[in-house]
Protein backbone atom coordinates (compact mmCIF):
# COMPACT_ATOMS: atom_id res chain seq x y z
CA UNK A 1 0.00 0.00 0.00
CA UNK A 2 2.82 2.39 0.92
CA UNK A 3 4.56 1.61 -2.39
CA UNK A 4 1.35 2.31 -4.34
CA UNK A 5 0.87 5.58 -2.47
CA UNK A 6 4.46 6.62 -3.16
CA UNK A 7 4.07 5.72 -6.85
CA UNK A 8 0.90 7.82 -7.14
CA UNK A 9 2.63 10.77 -5.46
CA UNK A 10 5.62 10.44 -7.76
CA UNK A 11 3.48 10.29 -10.89
CA UNK A 12 1.38 13.28 -9.85
CA UNK A 13 4.45 15.39 -9.11
CA UNK A 14 6.24 14.66 -12.39
CA UNK A 15 6.61 17.83 -14.50
CA UNK A 16 4.60 18.10 -17.71
CA UNK A 17 7.03 17.72 -20.59
CA UNK A 18 5.83 19.16 -23.90
CA UNK A 19 7.21 17.97 -27.21
CA UNK A 20 9.59 20.42 -28.85
CA UNK A 21 8.37 21.96 -32.12
CA UNK A 22 9.37 19.99 -35.20
CA UNK A 23 11.10 22.31 -37.70
CA UNK A 24 10.40 19.80 -40.48
CA UNK A 25 6.65 20.39 -40.05
CA UNK A 26 4.63 23.30 -41.38
CA UNK A 27 3.62 25.78 -38.64
CA UNK A 28 0.25 24.03 -38.33
CA UNK A 29 2.00 20.89 -37.14
CA UNK A 30 3.47 22.69 -34.14
CA UNK A 31 0.79 25.26 -33.30
CA UNK A 32 -3.00 25.19 -33.02
CA UNK A 33 -3.98 27.19 -36.09
CA UNK A 34 -7.56 25.89 -36.13
CA UNK A 35 -8.82 29.34 -35.08
CA UNK A 36 -6.82 31.30 -37.65
CA UNK A 37 -6.77 32.01 -41.35
CA UNK A 38 -3.73 33.62 -42.98
CA UNK A 39 -3.52 36.72 -45.16
CA UNK A 40 -0.51 36.86 -47.50
CA UNK A 41 1.25 39.69 -49.37
CA UNK A 42 0.44 38.00 -52.68
CA UNK A 43 -2.60 38.04 -54.94
CA UNK A 44 -3.97 41.21 -56.49
CA UNK A 45 -4.54 44.72 -55.16
CA UNK A 46 -7.56 44.65 -52.86
CA UNK A 47 -7.76 40.85 -52.98
CA UNK A 48 -4.85 39.13 -51.27
CA UNK A 49 -4.29 35.40 -51.12
CA UNK A 50 -5.93 33.96 -47.99
CA UNK A 51 -5.18 30.52 -46.60
CA UNK A 52 -8.13 28.91 -44.79
CA UNK A 53 -7.71 27.45 -41.32
CA UNK A 54 -8.19 23.86 -42.53
CA UNK A 55 -5.34 24.35 -45.01
CA UNK A 56 -3.03 25.61 -42.25
CA UNK A 57 -3.47 22.66 -39.92
CA UNK A 58 -1.15 19.69 -39.52
CA UNK A 59 2.47 18.89 -40.29
CA UNK A 60 1.68 18.94 -44.02
CA UNK A 61 -0.27 22.19 -43.78
CA UNK A 62 0.45 25.35 -45.73
CA UNK A 63 3.96 26.76 -45.85
CA UNK A 64 5.39 29.35 -48.20
CA UNK A 65 8.12 31.97 -48.75
CA UNK A 66 6.65 34.34 -46.14
CA UNK A 67 5.22 31.78 -43.68
CA UNK A 68 7.25 28.79 -42.54
CA UNK A 69 8.86 26.98 -39.61
CA UNK A 70 12.25 28.16 -38.40
CA UNK A 71 15.05 25.62 -38.35
CA UNK A 72 16.03 24.63 -35.68
CA UNK A 73 13.48 26.22 -33.29
CA UNK A 74 10.24 25.33 -35.08
CA UNK A 75 8.90 28.82 -34.40
CA UNK A 76 6.57 30.41 -36.96
CA UNK A 77 8.46 32.81 -39.24
CA UNK A 78 6.37 35.55 -40.85
CA UNK A 79 8.00 37.96 -43.29
CA UNK A 80 6.34 40.86 -45.10
CA UNK A 81 7.63 43.09 -47.91
CA UNK A 82 7.78 46.86 -47.59
CA UNK A 83 6.13 49.65 -49.58
CA UNK A 84 3.95 48.01 -52.27
CA UNK A 85 4.85 50.75 -54.76
CA UNK A 86 8.45 49.54 -54.52
CA UNK A 87 7.96 45.81 -53.94
CA UNK A 88 4.80 45.05 -55.94
CA UNK A 89 3.23 43.16 -53.02
CA UNK A 90 -0.54 42.83 -52.76
CA UNK A 91 -2.65 44.76 -50.23
CA UNK A 92 -6.08 44.18 -48.78
CA UNK A 93 -9.00 46.47 -49.62
CA UNK A 94 -8.66 49.76 -47.74
CA UNK A 95 -4.96 49.26 -46.93
CA UNK A 96 -1.80 50.61 -48.52
CA UNK A 97 0.53 48.15 -46.76
CA UNK A 98 1.35 44.45 -47.12
CA UNK A 99 1.14 41.72 -44.53
CA UNK A 100 1.65 38.12 -43.55
CA UNK A 101 -0.91 38.09 -40.78
CA UNK A 102 -3.16 35.66 -38.95
CA UNK A 103 -6.86 36.53 -38.78
CA UNK A 104 -9.08 34.97 -36.11
CA UNK A 105 -11.79 32.53 -37.21
CA UNK A 106 -14.21 30.25 -35.39
CA UNK A 107 -13.61 26.50 -35.09
CA UNK A 108 -15.81 25.97 -38.17
CA UNK A 109 -13.50 28.22 -40.20
CA UNK A 110 -15.96 31.11 -40.45
CA UNK A 111 -14.70 34.60 -39.62
CA UNK A 112 -14.91 35.32 -35.90
CA UNK A 113 -16.75 38.32 -34.43
CA UNK A 114 -17.28 38.35 -30.66
CA UNK A 115 -18.83 40.88 -28.27
CA UNK A 116 -16.41 42.58 -25.85
CA UNK A 117 -18.79 41.96 -22.95
CA UNK A 118 -17.23 38.55 -22.24
CA UNK A 119 -13.61 37.48 -21.77
CA UNK A 120 -11.52 37.84 -24.93
CA UNK A 121 -7.76 37.51 -24.64
CA UNK A 122 -4.99 37.00 -27.21
CA UNK A 123 -1.60 35.94 -25.82
CA UNK A 124 1.46 35.81 -28.06
CA UNK A 125 5.14 35.16 -27.39
CA UNK A 126 7.21 36.53 -30.26
CA UNK A 127 10.47 38.03 -31.42
CA UNK A 128 10.65 40.89 -33.91
CA UNK A 129 13.81 40.11 -35.88
CA UNK A 130 13.43 43.02 -38.32
CA UNK A 131 10.98 45.91 -38.04
CA UNK A 132 10.03 48.28 -40.83
CA UNK A 133 10.76 52.01 -41.14
CA UNK A 134 7.16 53.15 -40.74
CA UNK A 135 6.19 55.90 -38.29
CA UNK A 136 5.65 53.43 -35.44
CA UNK A 137 7.01 50.24 -36.99
CA UNK A 138 5.53 46.87 -37.81
CA UNK A 139 1.96 46.11 -36.66
CA UNK A 140 2.17 42.91 -34.58
CA UNK A 141 -1.34 42.65 -33.13
CA UNK A 142 -4.82 44.08 -33.66
CA UNK A 143 -8.26 44.21 -32.11
CA UNK A 144 -10.34 44.67 -35.23
CA UNK A 145 -13.93 45.96 -35.29
CA UNK A 146 -15.80 43.56 -37.58
CA UNK A 147 -18.78 45.62 -38.77
CA UNK A 148 -16.83 48.87 -39.15
CA UNK A 149 -14.01 46.94 -40.87
CA UNK A 150 -11.51 49.13 -39.03
CA UNK A 151 -8.79 48.38 -36.46
CA UNK A 152 -10.03 49.53 -33.06
CA UNK A 153 -6.54 48.97 -31.62
CA UNK A 154 -3.32 48.38 -33.53
CA UNK A 155 -0.05 47.55 -31.76
CA UNK A 156 3.28 48.49 -33.35
CA UNK A 157 6.93 47.59 -32.77
CA UNK A 158 9.60 50.03 -34.03
CA UNK A 159 13.22 49.59 -35.09
CA UNK A 160 14.20 51.08 -31.74
CA UNK A 161 12.25 48.38 -29.92
CA UNK A 162 9.52 50.75 -28.76
CA UNK A 163 6.05 49.19 -28.52
CA UNK A 164 3.03 51.47 -28.87
CA UNK A 165 -0.66 51.04 -29.58
CA UNK A 166 -2.90 53.23 -31.69
CA UNK A 167 -6.56 53.25 -30.61
CA UNK A 168 -8.99 54.88 -33.00
CA UNK A 169 -11.27 57.43 -31.34
CA UNK A 170 -14.19 56.23 -33.50
CA UNK A 171 -14.68 54.16 -36.67
CA UNK A 172 -13.75 57.20 -38.76
CA UNK A 173 -11.46 58.92 -36.24
CA UNK A 174 -7.69 59.03 -35.95
CA UNK A 175 -5.48 56.95 -33.69
CA UNK A 176 -4.41 58.03 -30.22
CA UNK A 177 -0.92 56.62 -29.64
CA UNK A 178 0.01 55.21 -26.22
CA UNK A 179 3.45 53.82 -25.33
CA UNK A 180 3.29 50.33 -23.86
CA UNK A 181 6.92 49.46 -23.28
CA UNK A 182 10.29 48.80 -24.85
CA UNK A 183 11.94 45.51 -25.84
CA UNK A 184 15.28 45.39 -27.70
CA UNK A 185 15.04 44.21 -31.29
CA UNK A 186 15.65 40.47 -31.55
CA UNK A 187 14.52 39.85 -27.95
CA UNK A 188 11.63 37.51 -27.17
CA UNK A 189 8.66 39.00 -25.30
CA UNK A 190 5.04 38.19 -24.53
CA UNK A 191 2.08 40.44 -25.19
CA UNK A 192 -1.52 40.04 -24.11
CA UNK A 193 -4.33 41.92 -25.84
CA UNK A 194 -7.61 41.86 -23.94
CA UNK A 195 -10.99 43.36 -24.76
CA UNK A 196 -12.98 41.90 -21.89
CA UNK A 197 -15.98 43.18 -19.93
CA UNK A 198 -15.90 46.22 -22.24
CA UNK A 199 -12.38 47.10 -21.05
CA UNK A 200 -9.47 47.26 -23.51
CA UNK A 201 -6.00 46.54 -22.15
CA UNK A 202 -2.58 45.36 -23.34
CA UNK A 203 0.21 43.81 -21.30
CA UNK A 204 3.87 43.60 -22.32
CA UNK A 205 5.77 41.01 -20.28
CA UNK A 206 3.15 41.33 -17.56
CA UNK A 207 3.10 45.16 -17.45
CA UNK A 208 -0.54 46.09 -18.08
CA UNK A 209 -1.88 49.29 -19.67
CA UNK A 210 -5.62 50.00 -19.67
CA UNK A 211 -6.83 51.95 -22.70
CA UNK A 212 -9.74 54.25 -23.51
CA UNK A 213 -12.11 53.09 -26.25
CA UNK A 214 -13.51 56.62 -26.72
CA UNK A 215 -16.67 56.67 -28.90
CA UNK A 216 -16.77 52.97 -29.73
CA UNK A 217 -20.03 51.34 -28.61
CA UNK A 218 -18.96 47.78 -27.72
CA UNK A 219 -18.46 46.61 -31.33
CA UNK A 220 -18.09 42.95 -32.20
CA UNK A 221 -14.39 42.32 -32.82
CA UNK A 222 -11.76 39.74 -33.72
CA UNK A 223 -8.01 39.42 -33.19
CA UNK A 224 -5.18 39.62 -35.70
CA UNK A 225 -1.52 38.80 -35.09
CA UNK A 226 1.64 38.59 -37.13
CA UNK A 227 3.56 40.92 -39.41
CA UNK A 228 1.79 43.89 -41.01
CA UNK A 229 4.55 45.97 -42.62
CA UNK A 230 3.98 49.75 -42.39
CA UNK A 231 7.24 50.75 -44.07
CA UNK A 232 8.03 53.61 -46.42
CA UNK A 233 10.97 51.76 -47.99
CA UNK A 234 11.10 48.32 -49.61
CA UNK A 235 12.67 46.83 -46.48
CA UNK A 236 11.24 43.51 -45.36
CA UNK A 237 10.08 42.96 -41.78
CA UNK A 238 10.35 39.65 -39.94
CA UNK A 239 8.47 38.31 -36.91
CA UNK A 240 8.82 34.92 -35.20
CA UNK A 241 6.06 33.46 -33.04
CA UNK A 242 6.99 31.02 -30.27
CA UNK A 243 3.50 30.68 -28.74
CA UNK A 244 0.01 31.92 -29.57
CA UNK A 245 -3.36 31.31 -27.92
CA UNK A 246 -6.83 32.82 -27.65
CA UNK A 247 -9.18 32.61 -24.68
CA UNK A 248 -12.90 33.37 -24.92
CA UNK A 249 -15.37 32.79 -22.10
Amino acid sequence: MAVQSLLRTTLISLPLILAAPNPSCAPGGNFDLSVWSLQLPTGSEGSVDTIKSQELQGCDGFTGPTFFSDNPTGQIVLTAPGNPELTGCATTSGSSHCRTELREVNKDGQNAAWPPTGTNVLTVTMTVVKSDDGSHGTAIGQVFAAEASKPLAEMYYSREGEIVVGVKSSPDGGQKITKLGSVPIGTEFTYEMSYSNDVLSISINGEKTQLDTFEWQSPNCYFKSGNYNQGKSADESEVRIAAISINHS
